[in-house]
């Protein structure tokens, strides 16, 4: 979101003027144009980068140019063949200085329109694709057609930007030249010493080198300009997060000390003896909370190392001072199970515990309400229906999400604020790698739990043709009948839940053959109420396989649950398919993993070695950033990552670094941004609406 004209430096505003003032571009190209660049502003435009680079140098031979490469040539005009019917292409012949021909084709094409600008005997200058048509060599539909006098109007190197429809490549780059024009002079907001360290030129400079390419090398990830407006971006979303964290340590929070009764009846109450790591975990919890100073801390937890059961301490912990604590889910489903787990551990100690989610409604839900306002409920546990005005809480001393991925900065602080001074606690499941931790939870304290309860054994993992699926089934029937329960989930196929819902139905027909009543379907269309329904057959033992689509990603705990089988397990990012795995190897009995592939790619294969080889949740997600890049590796589109419109994480890791380092410095020396540059490093923080920030050091 925008920040308003009043809050803006005054130098900004050439570029947060409207796109629609620029020449050519009326209301309905407008429209266009502001889908296409995700804004309405120059900036927005300007922020729309180069995808290729087109080179129109002259060649000095048609033979120059190979078959399917665009370039430019002086063509002297020799002869046109009209057709009587304008179905039909319209041809023009031409030649070069050393007679070599090449044919310009029309399609639709208005006869006297084409004789006036290619007239016979005349040397032109035309730019376009090359092709070969029956031996021939043709041009169809020149991009450019010049006299020699006009040669100067075409650009040597020319970027080609994202497209939509309604919109050509010639508006594009007309409307982006125009909004070059208009670029004011801003004030340095990087150290000197860099600049003059990696040869960056000013952002100025940058961002006309952007659209105003010398050559094909700036395209580069590594080119100077492009490295210096992706370090830009980088430094205003790391200066933003870290404004937020000093904020947070700064703000006045509340000692939640606590007694200790509680925490030491749960440790008794517990069947189990806590890890080291979760005992890690708690003591700096247990010191952030005891602070007068807000705690904002990321508990990253492998799959099945027991974050649930740390959270229920951190909550305890509020719940002895008096407080209150809330439990936010991304699922229903998520939320109902850990209401069940945390509920009868309460129950056992004295804790009341409530849950709310979207399901609860009329006198249900305001019975809840009543106890969240008058404080009986001491830990309430429910999904962004916590969110809601109509959730008012008595005294909320610590709010711990989880699954922060699946929520976004906004809520995590919408939810914190529900309660003055609340501390906040984020966990997560999904191991994130180093580089998208510094993105997405930059601002927090972080603290991983990396070892699994003792006594589980390792989840023997193994590598299967689709074409052996059968072999499979049969050998699942025998399993089955000795009590073992299986997860079968069908293929990811991109982001069309239809074909994913097919498939998955596909599949439980014929397993149904084979296990008749013993099997269950669920998938994302389903009721909550239904799902909910099969989930819980399957969890008390009513059904034997589960055939489900990646719903059952997060969440779902069912002990019994020994053989998970994850078809074309190819299309699958390693993050995705941890978790997935994850949802098994929970008890004491010895699980198994099938990963079904169809066709592998050497990058598929290397993937699928690297999940049979390790159940390192961390090094997967390493692993999983090297082989396939940025591109989904948290496992969902909704991953609240912020949008990066310059820097390109896969490429930039190491700027994402330099970025981290130079906003803690500069933070720690100068919180308000009162220096020098402290002022320039405002508007780069309004360049990229980081506005949030900005009311941070206003507000000191």
């Amino acid at each position: 979101m925008a920040t308003s004209p009043k809050q803006r430096p005054f130098v900004l505003d050439p570029l947060f003027r409207s796109v629609r003032g620029l020449p050519g571009i009326g209301p309905k190209l407008a429209k266009n144009l502001e889908r296409l660049v995700g804004g309405e502003t120059l900036r927005d435009l300007l922020f729309h980068k180069p995808i290729e680079i087109i080179n129109r140098k002259v060649a000095a031979s048609i033979t120059d140019l190979p078959a399917g490469q665009t370039g430019s040539l002086v063509l002297k005009v020799e002869r046109h063949t009209p057709n009587p019917r304008r179905s039909i292409p319209y041809r023009v012949d031409t030649q070069d200085n050393a007679g070599h021909v090449l044919t310009l084709v029309f399609f639709h094409a208005h006869r006297d329109y084409i004789q006036k600008i290619l007239p016979i005997g005349e040397e032109v200058l035309i730019s376009g694709r090359i092709e070969n048509y029956q031996g021939k060599r043709q041009m169809t539909h020149p991009d450019y057609i010049l006299p020699l006098s006009e040669k100067d109007q075409i650009p040597e190197i020319e970027p080609v930007y994202p497209m939509t429809q309604g919109l050509t490549g010639k508006t594009l780059t007309k409307a982006i030249s125009a909004a070059l024009e208009q670029v004011p002079d801003l004030p340095e907001w990087l150290d000197n010493a860099l600049l003059t360290k990696q040869k960056w030129p000013n952002w100025k400079q940058a961002i006309q080198e952007l659209h105003r390419p010398k050559d094909g090398a700036a395209l580069s990830a590594d080119n100077p300009a492009r490295q210096r407006l992706a370090y830009d971006e980088l430094l205003s979303s790391q200066l933003a997060l870290a404004l937020l964290r000093h904020h947070t340590k700064t703000t006045h929070g509340r000692q939640l000390t606590g007694s200790g009764d509680l925490r030491a009846k749960l440790r008794a109450a517990l069947p189990f003896t806590l890890t080291s790591a979760q005992e890690r975990a708690l003591e700096a919890i247990f010191a952030d909370m005891s602070e007068p100073k807000k705690m904002l801390r990321l508990l990253q937890g492998d799959v099945g190392s027991g974050k649930t059961i740390v959270a229920l301490m951190a909550a305890l912990q509020a719940v002895e001072t008096g407080a209150q604590a809330a439990i936010m889910a991304p699922t229903e489903i998520l939320a109902r199970q850990h209401a069940q787990s945390i509920g009868t551990l309460c129950d056992q100690i004295g804790v009341k515990t409530v849950t709310l989610t979207g399901r609860d409604k009329g006198k249900t839900r305001e019975a809840l309400l009543s106890q969240i306002a008058d404080g009986s409920a001491q830990i309430i546990v429910g999904t962004h229906a916590l969110f809601q005005d109509s959730v008012i809480f008595h005294d909320l001393g610590l709010a711990v999400i989880d699954e922060q991925h699946r929520f976004g900065v906004h809520q995590r602080m919408q939810l914190s604020e529900k309660g003055a001074d609340a501390d906040t606690l984020v966990m997560t499941a999904t191991p994130i790698p180093r580089t998208l931790t510094l993105t997405l939870y930059g601002d927090m304290d972080v603290s991983r739990l990396d070892e699994k309860p003792p006594g589980r054994k390792p989840i023997d993992t193994r590598l299967l043709s689709l074409d052996r699926v059968d072999e499979l089934a049969a050998s699942l029937k025998r399993k089955t009948a000795e009590g073992n329960r299986v997860y079968w989930v069908c293929p990811l196929v991109e982001e069309s839940e239809k074909i994913d819902l097919a498939a998955a139905e596909d599949r439980y027909m014929a397993l149904k053959d084979a296990f008749g009543d013993r099997i269950g379907l669920v998938h994302g269309r389903m009721k909550t109420e239904d799902k909910d329904k099969t989930m819980n057959a399957f969890a008390n033992g009513e059904l034997d396989i589960l055939v489900a689509t990646t719903v059952i990603e997060v969440g779902v705990n069912v002990p019994e649950a020994t053989i998970m089988v994850i078809e074309h397990a190819e299309r699958f990012g390693l993050s995705q398919l941890h978790q997935l795995r994850g949802r098994v190897g929970r008890g004491s009995a010895q699980s198994h993993c099938f990963l079904l592939y169809g066709k592998l790619s050497e990058t598929g294969k290397a993937r699928l070695k690297v999940m049979r080889d390790s159940e390192d949740g961390f090094y997967l997600a390493e692993k999983d950033l090297d082989l396939r890049g940025m591109g989904d590796v948290l496992g969902t589109k909704q991953s609240g990552m912020p949008e990066m419109r310059l820097a390109d994480l896969e490429n930039h890791r190491s700027l994402l670094e330099m970025a981290r380092d130079d906003a803690r410095l500069t933070v720690e020396k100068d919180p308000k941004l009162s220096s020098e540059r402290g002022e320039a490093l405002k508007t780069l923080l309004h360049l990229f609406d980081r506005s949030k920030a900005i009311q941070y050091f206003r507000a000191g």
